[in-house]
């Protein structure tokens, strides 16, 4: 697309004819810990303190404290988890955070489940009646509840 210069803002950068392509950097964090706990890890979008790097420094509120975020949160770090151990597989203790948080993961989906009704397909295995259609769905607004 050509463009004049008087049609260059602040969407429209100008790159001279042989401008480099840009490379990402991303830094390799050098071990499990410290690490967040599992639902500010949720709000700031990684485990890592050495990789919260917030654009515009612009940081996420704390989320709020329900059955449903908690579960979410520990999904998170597993998540968070898995990507470290794909480039550190030899780190025995976040091996051992992962084991425990897969753990924490089936208990809260455990709670969850009972309290609130399936939120997969497989958690109806061993139930009476179907209830995948039964509602709240998790997403819709529920008073809070304790699990």
């Amino acid at each position: 697309m050509s463009r004049n210069k008087s049609d260059s803002n602040y969407r429209y950068g100008d790159l001279p004819a042989s401008a480099p392509l840009a490379m990402a950097y991303v830094p390799m964090q050098e071990s499990v810990s410290p690490s967040y706990e599992s639902m500010e890890a949720l709000s700031r979008g990684t485990l890592f303190p050495g990789l919260d790097l917030p654009f515009m420094n612009l940081v996420n509120d704390t989320l709020e404290s329900t059955p449903l975020t908690e579960m979410q949160a520990i999904d998170f770090v597993v998540d968070e988890l898995e990507l470290y151990l794909d480039t550190h597989a030899d780190d025995r203790e976040a091996f051992d955070l992962y084991q425990t948080m897969l753990a924490l993961q089936q208990e809260a989906r455990e709670r969850f489940t009972k309290a609130c009704g399936p939120i997969q397909q497989t958690d109806q295995l061993g139930m009476k009646d179907y209830a995948w259609l039964s509602s709240p769905w998790p997403w819709d607004y529920q008073p809070r509840m304790e699990v």
